[in-house]
């Protein structure tokens, strides 16, 4: 919902001196006119009313006018009733009593009740909720407004301060119960902490690859008192009040998420399998350059396949490659691969393929794969292998060094040509439509493209040295 009006801030205790900065635990101002805003106030129809809609109750009045809703709402601050559109039958109105004024908004229902983006179980919490939007950007569209300058987001010492405070009160409680609540000076929980806390503690680890990864932000509803891990602000309303990152646990105003860097740290607790996982966000959260299992198979497989014959393009039995996935998944870098477990080197190869396709974004990104299709076509040698040269560098840090690893292994293969049968172009065939997929699901450009795809890989192995 809208605020109908908008008023200056008072009450505001936040310096706008950037060197003055010295900010709170958490700041409370926006939680203390939660606290204020009107409650809803239900009105019965004193009648019952014919054809009311099963999803609504007594605070439905049927087909009346705006002017009638005001007289019934009025003087009733927070006060509500639904009715029917004169002009429009078959269409609802919620009447909402706020600031002296009746407020109109068109009301809808698939399951759930809402006016806006939100959806709500009940009327009466999508009333609460307006209100408190209503009353919050009503009172403070100011502080709202620059809550985004000066975010504790950017002071580590901040955040190094913090986690100095979690140890110690850690450390005071270890010996109590394992479910102790440990909180922080000013009683915040330390759950509400820990990923803002986790990213400091990162920041100054000089062994974490600093790949750089969008946050993952999705809305979410947080369950108790919230604030934000970006500008230190609580996070308002009564659902969806701000959005969470999926892979490291940072909340944050939807507004605020907006200016988070590119700064995600994936928890390893949150990343709940390896294939069908983001390659930069398996490598950040098991904090290696490569994913472990590009690693773990490569190692495998040259240390006792490169002269096995039809290398990659013979397959394993399904069944085995599932079980070496789901081994991979459940156990990480420990899973078991060696030839006591699986004695078929296809097998191996086969997971590693597998792990390629199931990428939610292959290793030649969408973003640069007509890119990539545009320089195969580049007829003069030496200015293809530039162009392609170019593109690499577009790739994301966690895709190049992926890629380029593969390639150096690639490169191996062809080596042991006369045992394994397996060229560059061999391979091109194999690898092509498994490390690139067209942006768009179309099985004409997927057959159309496949020859460059070929061509491509091809170029990579026979050139690795130069274009890595």
């Amino acid at each position: 919902m809208a605020a109908s009006s908008n008023s200056s801030l008072s009450g505001s205790s936040v310096s706008s001196d950037a060197e003055e900065y010295q900010p709170p635990i958490w700041k409370s101002y926006l939680y203390q006119l939660q606290q204020e805003a009107p409650r809803p106030k239900r009105i019965i129809c004193p009648r019952e009313v014919e054809n009311r809609p099963k999803y609504y109750g007594r605070e439905f009045h049927g087909i009346i006018s705006r002017e009638q809703a005001d007289e019934i709402l009025a003087g009733v601050e927070g006060a509500y009733i639904l009715r029917e559109s004169q002009r429009q039958p078959g269409c609802y109105t919620l009447a909402l009593r706020f600031g002296n004024q009746t407020l109109n908004y068109r009301l809808f229902y698939d399951g759930k009740h809402f006016v806006g983006e939100k959806r709500f179980e009940s009327i009466h919490d999508l009333v609460t909720d307006g209100l408190i939007t209503l009353y919050i950007e009503t009172k403070a569209s100011e502080y709202i407004s620059k809550m985004t300058t000066n975010p504790i987001y950017e002071h580590i010492g901040y955040a190094t301060l913090l986690r100095e405070k979690v140890s110690r009160r850690l450390s005071r409680t270890k010996n109590e119960s394992r479910k102790a609540s440990v909180t922080s000076e000013e009683n915040t929980p330390v759950e509400k902490i820990t990923s803002l806390v986790r990213r400091a503690a990162l920041t100054q680890n000089d062994n974490h690859f600093n790949y750089e990864k969008a946050h993952n932000f999705k809305v979410h509803t947080f369950r108790g008192p919230h604030w934000c891990e970006y500008c230190a602000n609580f996070m308002w309303g009564l659902i969806a009040q701000g959005v969470r990152c999926s892979d490291c646990g940072l909340n944050v105003h939807k507004q605020c998420s907006k200016y988070v860097p590119n700064d995600c740290q994936p928890d390893l607790k949150r990343i709940k399998r390896v294939y069908c996982c983001d390659l930069t966000t398996l490598v950040k959260a098991h904090n290696t350059q490569r994913p472990m299992v590009v690693d773990s198979c490569i190692r495998e497989i040259e240390a006792r396949g490169l002269k096995s014959e039809g290398l990659y393009r013979v397959s394993g039995f399904t069944e085995h490659i599932e079980d070496v996935k789901m081994a991979f998944d459940r156990d990480g870098d420990k899973a078991d691969i060696s030839a006591s477990i699986y004695p078929d080197i296809n097998i191996i190869a086969g997971a590693l393929k597998l792990y390629f396709r199931d990428l939610p974004i292959p290793v030649i990104t969408y973003d640069t794969y007509s890119k990539f299709i545009e320089a195969a076509k580049i007829s003069n040698p030496d200015e293809r292998l530039e162009a392609i040269h170019e593109v690499l560098m577009l790739l994301p840090a966690a895709h190049y060094e992926t890629l380029r690893y593969l390639m150096i292994h690639l490169k191996k293969v062809t080596l042991h040509e006369k045992k394994n049968f397996m060229n560059a172009e061999n391979l091109g065939i194999v690898f092509g439509p498994t490390l690139m997929r067209p942006p768009e699901d179309s099985t004409l450009a997927t057959l159309n493209d496949m020859r460059y795809q070929k061509l491509i890989v091809q170029i990579l192995i026979e050139n690795e040295d130069v274009l890595f």
